[in-house]
Order: structure tokens, then sequence, then C-alpha cells
């Protein structure tokens, strides 16, 4: 009694793409920790800080105050 089975014989060949997809990997690793330091601690940070202070030189910066109003004396008619 023969058994007329097909036994396919499968070949695996390492083609090198273990080596590209760790390459990958490191570049993708890379770029995540510079988008990282740029959003938290680079220029992209997002935490500017204003001046207001004018005594730096430059223009001044012509402010004119109300006047003063004084209380009416007491008794005093207008």
């Amino acid at each position: 009694m023969t058994h007329e089975h097909d036994h396919d014989t499968v070949v695996v060949e390492d083609s090198g793409g273990s080596g590209m997809g760790a390459l990958i990997g490191v570049l993708a690793i890379i770029v995540l920790l510079a988008a990282v330091w740029f959003f938290a601690l680079g220029p992209g940070s997002g935490s500017t800080t204003i001046n207001n202070n004018n005594n730096g030189g430059g223009t001044t910066p012509n402010v004119t105050q109300p006047a003063a109003t004084q209380p009416a004396a007491p008794g005093a008619s207008y």
C-alpha cells in the first residue's frame, strides 16, 4: 500500500530583512526623541515670556493720567 501525497519542501531564505527592520526601528526612535525634545524642551515648547519693562532703553510711551479730584469740603455749596 503506497501513499502518494504531495510533500512540498519549503525553503526559507534570509534576505537580510531583519537588518532593514532594525534600521527603520532605530530611525523611528530617533525621530520620536527629536519630536519630544522639540515640543517639551526646545523652541516649540510654547513657554514664552513677555517683558513689558520699559527700563531697557528705547521709547517710553506717553501716558496721560487723569487729574485727581478732591472731595468737596463739608458745607460747601455749588
